[in-house]
């Protein structure tokens, strides 16, 4: 899909990519990627990656692919495949017929592995992951060595199809590519490609006991599909001369072109898949979707739109480094968005009951109330109004403080909508003192829309009908980890990082009976409470749960 403010601005990559078909253009056409692993769920981080190769896509006329690295039986599944297919189509990007899977190409991978081993660029090494990393070297000094590096392009061979064969157990043997242990970039210090892993694998079965690396197998899979440009996140720049290396030494003609961006990260927001999965199986969470998650199937769950994520990663544009965005940014651009499209209700979510003494207690009416006041073209609503009432708990003051200028003893306030309201009695609980009910009269003659020009007063409040109201659970949410720096190595101590204020359950709040009539995603806007959808995985026939979008206001707190 393609919109006009997507594809109109210039950033670097699209800069750097035109001046480099200028001075070197391709025969074919642009064909960008995007090469999730299907370990996991899709999250905010991965739709700026979505977007950076779908705009270049877009901006040069070409192809967009999405290609699943599903290089590793262990960790990956069916389930995340048809999730981040999904995923992408919700959020707007729809590759269409080109959906490719890495796993289809073992057979060209292996191949190609074959080939460097004939060429005398690569070697079966029966060193130990841990002899390994001993032998590596520094970033100060030279790797050494191995002492199979040298053995004959024949012999590699024969021991490579051992290891095809499911000859040799896990972890006896890897192909490396033969390089140069003191390169100064330590992606080149003899690489491993291959590795043994005798598990099924999702989508082959038990066809292949051997599995390539990722940085051996995504060049030869960007030549196999013809792509152009490989635009990958920062982190990988210093693995371009390996990218490089492999396409080099097959002999690719016009081979694809791996070039980096900024990566993106938010603040408040972890994105790593391994903090995530940690977080979701060790319960601290409910699951992927929760909506505290910052997963594309949290965020929709929560209530967050397409729309406003695509606005998002718009509005940052292309980076060239590290950047740190506010999630503020994200939530910010949704208000807008629901502000002028959401349909108000009047929720209470902390009910205060409220008997109009001098209304008819069979009476009820149907007041006429505006949908959205910032557009009128939503039209209006009929509301019940009946003889009692549930106010917000907080619309209450006993002993009010200053400035307070909503409901008090003697006091009068207007109802949204409705009359004014004076309240005459509060009735107490007599064994713990709470106030459990007030008692008000209501003048007739200060109806809205009548055209009362009498007497003013300073505040408005909502409510809703108390024979009408529908029962609800509503969930507000606030940030879900306490800290937004979490170790690089090891597990988080997840008790003291998440925030135990991150999910609050309000069990029995107060809807007028218009919500009946909502979609089951529609964004509604809960007068003064903010934004708010109906929860898609707990809501049943009987049992309505809300989700708070966003607050009104921004609530996040700036150091």
């Amino acid at each position: 899909m393609v919109d006009e403010k997507r594809t109109n601005s210039e950033h670097f990559l699209i800069k750097n990519i035109r001046e480099e078909l200028k001075e070197s253009p391709f025969s074919r056409e642009m064909c960008t990627r995007f090469p999730p692993e299907p370990n996991g769920y899709l999250h905010i981080g991965s739709s700026y990656a979505i977007h950076t190769n779908d705009r270049v896509a877009q901006q040069f006329g070409g192809r967009f692919h999405l290609r699943f690295d599903d290089t590793n039986p262990l960790k990956e599944d069916a389930e995340y495949v048809n999730a981040i297919i999904e995923d992408m189509k919700w959020l707007g990007y729809d590759p269409k017929e080109h959906i490719y899977y890495g796993s289809d190409y073992s057979e060209e991978i292996y191949r190609c592995a074959l080939s460097l081993i004939r060429q005398g660029k690569a070697y079966v090494c029966e060193l130990s992951a841990e002899e390994m990393t001993k032998t590596r070297g520094t970033l100060t000094s030279p790797g050494t060595n191995s002492p199979y590096r040298e053995r004959s392009p024949e012999e590699n061979e024969v021991l490579f199809k051992a290891m095809r064969n499911g000859e040799l157990p896990d972890g006896s043997k890897v192909l490396r590519a033969k390089i140069d242990m003191a390169s100064p970039n330590m992606n080149m210090r003899d690489p491993v490609l291959y590795r043994i892993i005798h598990a099924p694998h999702y989508r082959t079965g038990s066809d292949w006991c051997i599995y390539p690396m990722y940085d051996f197998a995504h060049p030869i899979q960007d030549a196999i599909e013809g792509v152009t440009y490989s635009l990958c996140s920062i982190e990988f720049k210093d693995h371009r001369p390996l990218y490089e290396w492999v396409l080099g030494e097959l002999k690719i003609s016009e081979p694809p072109r791996q070039r980096e961006f900024g990566r993106l990260s938010l603040t408040g927001v972890v994105t790593s898949k391994r903090f995530l999965r940690q977080m979701v199986e060790g319960g601290y969470v409910d699951g992927w979707d929760d909506p505290r998650m910052p997963t594309l199937r949290g965020m929709r769950r929560r209530g967050f739109t397409p729309e406003s994520i695509r606005s998002f990663v718009d509005e940052i544009g292309n980076i060239r480094a590290q950047s740190t965005v506010h999630i503020s940014l994200l939530e910010q651009l949704l208000r807008q968005e629901l502000k002028a499209n959401a349909k108000s209700l009047m929720a209470v979510l902390r009910p205060l009951k409220v008997v109009i003494t001098n209304y008819p207690e069979s009476e009820t009416e149907l007041l006429g109330i505006e949908n959205n006041s910032a557009n009128a073209s939503l039209g209006t609503r009929e509301v019940p109004f009946s003889r009692t009432i549930y106010i917000e708990r907080e619309d209450f003051m006993e002993h009010p403080e200053k400035g307070f200028h909503r409901l008090t003893p003697g006091g009068e306030v207007r109802l949204k909508g409705a009359y004014f309201i004076r309240c005459n009695e509060v009735v107490k609980d007599e064994a713990t003192g709470e106030v459990t009910e007030l008692r008000c009269t209501y003048d007739p003659e200060t109806k809205s829309g009548s055209g009362f020009t009498g007497r003013k007063v300073k505040g408005t409040i909502h409510w809703v009908s108390v024979k009408h109201a529908v029962k609800a659970e509503a969930r507000l949410y606030d940030r879900l980890l306490l800290e937004e720096r979490l170790p690089e190595d090891g597990d988080a101590d997840w008790e003291k990082a998440i925030n135990p204020e991150s999910l609050l359950i309000l069990d029995n709040i107060a809807i007028e009976p218009a919500v009946l009539r909502i979609r089951p995603e529609e964004k509604l806007q809960f007068l003064r409470h903010g934004y708010f959808c109906q929860d898609s995985k707990l809501s049943e026939t009987d049992r309505l749960v809300f989700n708070r979008i966003v607050p009104l206001k921004d609530s996040w707190k700036r150091e």
